[in-house]
């Protein structure tokens, strides 16, 4: 009776110790399978979900009316952080009672809810004379535009020319709804002479 009572429990516990083993190498599996799985879906993270060529959008403000268009030759967008690339970028302003302002670049990169606009390679940007202000047109290699706070700034050198005066500087803020331009940096300002009275 003792020798079938001891080769019971040997049995019992070879038993439990088998569907342990069992159980460890089916959840071992499993973790290596769901690794695989996540290794081979970050792989594609980074890969863009759409590219648009030859697009152009109009963001709208707070009241329903248009506020700045952007378009571009080619737009990639990527869901990792749900950013965008855009070739051969223009944005154009439509501020209601602010003069309108139009910026062309090489690239742009877009982010932030696309609230932030980084453009790159030969920024120029153009504000129409109107009847209450000049002309004004920047140039610079990089610039960071706020749209919806209608305000941009750069660490670049930048070149500047608002009716006959020019100016040069390194580093730039700017506000359209103000119209304040604030260079920095050492630079150089020259006006036109004064008209004679």
């Amino acid at each position: 009776m003792r020798k079938r009572t001891a080769h019971r429990w040997q049995l019992t516990l070879i038993m439990m110790v088998g569907i342990f083993v069992a159980v460890g190498s089916f959840w071992l599996v499993q973790v290596v399978n769901q690794a695989g799985q996540d290794a081979e879906a970050d792989k594609f993270r980074d890969e863009p979900d759409y590219i648009i060529d030859r697009f152009s959008t109009v963001r709208m403000n707070q009241k329903g009316q248009p506020a700045y268009i952007i378009s571009g030759d080619k737009l990639t967008h990527r869901p990792v952080d749900d950013s965008s690339v855009i070739d051969k970028p223009a944005v154009h302003s439509l501020a209601g009672d602010q003069p309108p302002m139009n910026i062309h670049a090489q690239t742009a990169y877009v982010d932030q809810g696309n609230t932030r606009v980084k453009l790159s390679g030969n920024v120029d940007v153009l504000r129409p004379a109107t009847k209450q202000s000049q002309e004004l047109r920047l140039k610079t290699s990089t610039l960071t535009v706020y749209p919806d706070e209608e305000r941009m700034e750069t660490d670049a050198p930048v070149e500047m020319k608002a009716g006959n005066a020019t100016g040069t500087g390194t580093g730039m803020k700017a506000n359209n709804a103000t119209r304040q331009v604030e260079l920095g940096g050492r630079g150089t300002m020259t006006l036109p002479p004064r008209a004679a009275k």
